[in-house]
């Protein structure tokens, strides 16, 4: 960005297929590297890095996780090569110490789907430093909003804080190539967005009792959490801006959102 400070994004991942496919989700995440700038560093909060209590990957040269089982082989020969951001890594650490947070670092993981198919498609150059901070399930909607809170900071230290997980992400209703979309995903998605926009907090935090279909969009939370990271990421009172709506293999949400 043209001041150094970058908005915190949501983006849903989908099928690990959008790595090589030509969906519109894929288009728009080619294009949203571009549109966001080149960052200092990445510190990506994906849903599939569920740990008791938070840990960052301290790695200076990440692995690439293919954490993903039954899709296409050529997906399996991807790499990431992105280097490692031991200094974001310890300055997460920082900030979440500051919070009465505490926060490992896990010297030895790499980065999982959730973190590297969006950034290859952001960032194919691999040349952008990247950490990845974890998700706390058991800690529930709150406890990541407040851990969002602690990383605005980052922001205007030219650091993009991209949070991935799904927007509607139920996958009894998983159809891999289907455009058939159930009416209780586009009813909470539409919700979703509109409570973004209006930087709904108490709504956003307690979306299964807010809305009908919130326990149906997400049976688990691990695909919501990293929307509230991103949110409270932004900053107190920040709305959020649709970046991509749609759906894509029956009854996933591939919605984006931007909190600055």
């Amino acid at each position: 960005m043209a001041d150094g400070t970058f908005p915190s994004v949501f983006v849903s991942h989908g099928a690990p297929t959008i790595a090589a496919g030509d969906a519109p989700v894929t288009a728009f995440l080619k294009g949203l590297g571009e549109s966001l700038g080149r960052p200092s560093a990445a510190l990506c909060v994906s849903a599939h890095w569920e740990t008791d209590a938070p840990s960052v990957l301290g790695a200076a040269r990440p692995e690439t996780i293919h954490d993903f089982y039954g899709f296409p082989e050529p997906l399996y020969r991807l790499r990431y090569p992105a280097p490692g951001a031991p200094d974001l890594a310890r300055r997460v650490v920082t900030l979440l110490a500051d919070r009465d947070m505490p926060c490992a670092v896990s010297a030895g993981r790499g980065l999982d789907h959730g973190a590297w198919i969006p950034l290859m498609l952001m960032y194919p150059k691999a040349d952008v430093p990247v950490t990845q901070l974890s998700i706390q399930p058991d800690a529930g909607p709150a406890a990541h909003l407040a851990l969002g809170r602690a990383l605005t900071p980052l922001r205007r230290e030219g650091v993009v804080v991209l949070a991935s997980g799904g927007a509607v992400h139920n996958l009894s209703y998983f159809r891999p190539g289907s455009p058939a979309v159930p009416d209780w995903a586009r009813r909470f998605d539409d919700w979703l967005a509109d409570a973004v926009a209006a930087g709904d907090r108490e709504a956003l935090v307690h979306y299964r009792t807010r809305h009908a279909d919130g326990a149906m969009a997400h049976p688990r939370d691990e695909h919501y959490l990293p929307l509230l990271v991103a949110l409270g990421a932004g900053g107190e009172g920040t709305k959020g801006r649709t970046l991509h709506r749609g759906f894509m293999d029956g009854g996933l949400s591939m919605a984006a959102f931007a909190f600055e």
